[in-house]
């Protein structure tokens, strides 16, 4: 078998790969249109239909497993919220967010060690956004009882709190922010918010007083209501290829959720041990239960809305007697450790893909080396090198393999010219002469397929991993996830894939040396929309092959001339 041949069919084989799941991305046959509940009546005359985030915000879940009960009065649209006076304003070392009373849920979080352009660090990261419609993203809590026009601390009731400005304080490790609420019946809640110093997560207690005469059964809820646009894919922006909706653990597997299809909209699912999460490019918001309980988890979608619900167990608060809820919010960047702490295997939401087997351990290495050397780029560059010494000697195998096809090449084409009217002799005399000089040419592809993996692992890695988002390398490379603004370690790149495709041994064929000779210029068109990161590890992967194979070639020439001159 022609070696050049698999080296081209491996090649386009891999280009055919990456252009297929792009297409998909972009134009695949979409899921099932989004369904909803069956129409609502006509609104009557002069009432205009409430939106779809309104609709969803104004249910309470179940807590007994029945219907959900009806809405006991119209939510404030997102607008209002936001428009009122009634916020908390809490500041961290990494959080900047407003809790509203109306609710005391979250309306606002910023996250100001994040801008959203590097060049302009003054506009932070926001994740939750109450602001638009287009932009609705709230995180709700509270306790329910499931019993409709009841009064209750849920994410309608109205809360209060001693001041309206909470900042963790120098030297500080922790802020509590409590909001109260209470009935005319003597039932009594402390919700307390719980931040630390340079963390994400943030603990969410309930403390139930009942000083009525008649027990009361609650259940805790969390939820996030988001708006959500199918986002159209773009090869010049590679943040568009990266998940954004709804995603759960189990407790057993991780799984993104399609707010098309109609099974996922359909979620009801009790988990043990779980979380949800809304997920995003970088960040993640993700709520998770406590521990050790059983939780309902639930997606409800409306319209271009949805609501991903998790409703945790009833717990009787008795007459005279008190009872604690808690329950965990992470909000923030997918730093790995934070992740790992927040909730069991939380880092997932990480998302490396199907290769997170390679990408994981990729990504531990990378964190480890950049420890030490402190820059992402030369940790890149350091990190290849140590991946090209564990396959030296696999590469060293089909090095020489190489090689030795470039030393019979003159051969092989006498050969070919032999036997251009006989395919079947010239196939069994080139054989013959590959047994003869004991050379393998499958052996020659094998550093390829072998890369490959790692290739499109170390792609995740750059395109998910939160740590290198922004990450300066040196020069004109300040941001190793986007892709170089300049093209230069594109170009680089090719030259050197074309420095190689000259070290290799020539096809026979002279379409296959063009299509060859061509295949630079085609990957360099293609990498150069890809993150800088990546092309920096192509590139110094194909250096290190270079001159692995310029020393292996000196060293086979020299053994073929000791060889004939004996």
């Amino acid at each position: 078998m022609d070696q050049q041949r698999i080296f081209l069919w491996v090649g386009l084989l891999l280009l055919l790969w990456l252009n297929v799941d792009a297409w998909m991305k972009d134009y695949g046959t979409p899921g099932a249109p989004v369904t909803t509940a069956a129409p609502a009546a006509p609104a009557a005359p002069g009432q205009s239909t409430p939106p779809a985030s309104e609709v969803l915000a104004d249910e309470l879940p179940s807590v007994t497993g029945q219907a959900a009960p009806a809405a006991a009065g119209p939510l404030p649209a997102p607008n209002d919220i936001t428009a009122g006076a009634d916020r908390v304003h809490v500041t961290t070392d990494v959080l900047d967010l407003d809790l509203s009373l109306a609710g005391g849920d979250i309306v606002r979080a910023e996250l100001p060690q994040y801008p959203r352009q590097k060049d302009d660090p003054t506009i932070p990261v926001r994740l939750l956004d109450a602001e638009s419609e287009d932009a609705l993203f709230l995180f709700q809590s509270g306790l329910t009882s499931g019993e409709a026009g009841r009064a209750e601390p849920n994410h309608k009731a109205q809360f209060s709190a001693s001041g309206t400005v909470y900042r963790l304080a120098a030297g500080a490790d922790e802020l509590q922010v409590p909001l109260r609420w209470s009935d005319a019946a003597g039932l009594a809640v402390v919700k307390t918010y719980g931040f630390h110093r340079g963390n994400y997560a943030v603990d969410i207690r309930y403390r139930v007083t009942n000083a009525g005469a008649e027990p009361v059964r609650l259940a805790s809820y969390a939820q996030f209501l988001r708006h959500w646009e199918e986002q159209k894919r773009s090869m010049f922006n590679v943040e568009t290829y990266a998940f954004r909706g709804p995603a759960i653990y189990d407790g057993e597997s991780y799984k993104k959720l399609n707010v098309k299809d109609k099974e996922d909209q359909a979620l009801s699912k009790t988990v043990t041990n779980g979380w949800v999460a809304a997920m995003q490019h970088h960040f993640v918001s993700a709520i998770v239960p406590t521990a050790g309980q059983a939780w309902q988890y639930e997606l409800r979608v409306k319209d271009r809305d949805f609501l991903l619900r998790v409703v945790g167990p009833g717990q009787v608060v008795p007459a005279g007697g008190s009872a604690e809820f808690s329950e965990s919010l992470f909000i923030g960047p997918k730093l790995q450790k934070q992740l790992q702490a927040a909730g069991p295997k939380l880092e997932l939401t990480a998302d490396y893909g199907k290769l997170t087997i390679l990408a994981q351990p990729l990504f531990w290495i990378l964190s480890k080396v950049h420890g030490v050397v402190g820059n992402w780029g030369w940790t890149i560059i350091l990190v290849t090198i140590l991946i090209k010494a564990v396959f030296y000697k696999l590469a060293e195998t089909s090095g020489r393999s190489m090689a030795k096809m470039r030393t019979v090449a003159p051969r092989l084409k006498a050969i070919q010219e032999r036997y251009k009217d006989d395919r079947e002799g010239q196939a069994r005399a080139m054989m013959e002469l590959y047994k003869r000089e004991k050379i393998n040419p499958v052996a020659g592809c094998l550093p390829v397929v072998v890369q490959i993996p790692f290739f499109l692992a170390f792609y995740w890695v750059l395109l998910e991993s939160v740590e290198m988002r922004q990450a300066p390398f040196m020069g004109w490379i300040q941001d190793l996830s986007a892709r170089d603004p300049y093209f230069v370690l594109p170009i680089l790149m090719g030259g050197a894939m074309f420095l190689q495709f000259k070290l290799n041994p020539t096809p026979p064929d002279p379409v296959q040396a063009k299509v060859f000779a061509f295949m630079p210029v085609v990957m360099t068109a293609m990498f150069m929309w890809f993150p800088s990161g990546l092309v920096l590890y192509w590139l110094t992967n194909t250096a290190l092959s270079i001159a692995q194979q310029w020393k292996i070639n000196r060293v086979v020439e020299a053994e073929d001339k000791k060889r004939r001159s004996s």
